[in-house]
């Protein structure tokens, strides 16, 4: 299928490893251009130089941290002007850390609220004037399935990526006349860096190897497996796509199962 976004330009946060990686990617093969964010900027020229070197596209990378506040306005803005437009905005911020209510200060739930909720905010503002003036844009949240059925030991994840869903929904409802959709990835266990640190945490807090944590978090899920990352990034890549035109508003779940719910 064309996805119909060839000579875009598409943002994607968390571009240098796991999930956002494979994003970067995938629309790569696309024939995105691309503006890439990470915290590690070695790792993202690595990145541009594969990407450009198997599809030919324009590839802009910054070293940035979303923890700091008006750190991804600045490089979505960046990325318009140096790339002449955007369109295609992919939040990635990681998750913050595990654990139970207990063990977290109120300034470890203002920190996560900046790096989980803030920087998806702070990248549309960032973004969206350039999509307003063309009359065309997509935004694209990578959450998590918590947002659906919580989890344990992710209590910040948990509170905070839901209000990046109830952010998200009411914004679609406000830039849908403008031709830009905002859609949410609900993501299960994906195999990722950041699902090895939740395999160590439980590994560590109950006193199991990382092969039974990884056992007991596949025991839940139907399929029986962990997914990979590609497997992400092909329903990012058609969200961000001009064939999935008429979905807003909309959170979709890529668990194997995982979650009970009806919907």
């Amino acid at each position: 299928m064309d996805m119909g976004i060839a000579n875009r330009v598409a943002c994607v946060a968390g571009a240098s490893k796991g999930l956002g990686r494979a994003v970067a990617l995938g629309l790569a093969a696309e024939g995105c251009h691309l503006a890439l964010c990470a915290r590690s900027g070695a790792a993202l020229q690595a990145l541009a130089a594969e990407i450009a070197a198997a599809h030919g596209v324009k590839v802009l990378t910054r070293a940035v941290d979303l923890s700091q506040a008006g750190a991804g306005q600045a490089f979505c803005r960046q990325a318009a002007r140096e790339l002449g437009r955007l369109d295609i905005l992919v939040n990635n911020a990681g998750g913050p850390p595990a654990g139970g209510f207990a063990d977290f200060s109120e300034d470890d739930w203002l920190k996560a609220v900046r790096l989980t909720l803030l920087s998806a905010q702070e990248m549309a503002r960032g973004a969206l004037p350039a999509m307003l003036a063309q009359g065309w844009g997509r935004i694209v949240n990578l959450t998590s399935v918590s947002v659906k059925q919580p989890l344990n030991g992710l209590i910040l994840s948990n509170s905070i990526r839901a209000a990046v869903i109830g952010w998200a929904k009411t914004l679609a409802d406000e830039v849908g006349k403008n031709g830009i959709t905002v859609n949410n990835i609900c993501q299960g266990w994906i195999l990722t860096e950041r699902v090895e640190e939740l395999l160590a945490h439980r590994s560590q807090t109950q006193g199991i190897t990382r092969e039974q944590a990884l056992e007991q978090a596949v025991a839940g899920i139907p399929l029986g497996r962990i997914g990979r990352p590609q497997e992400m990034a092909d329903l990012a890549v058609f969200l961000a796509s001009e064939r999935a035109s008429y979905i807003t508003g909309a959170s979709y779940l890529i668990d194997g199962g995982l979650y009970r719910g009806l919907m």
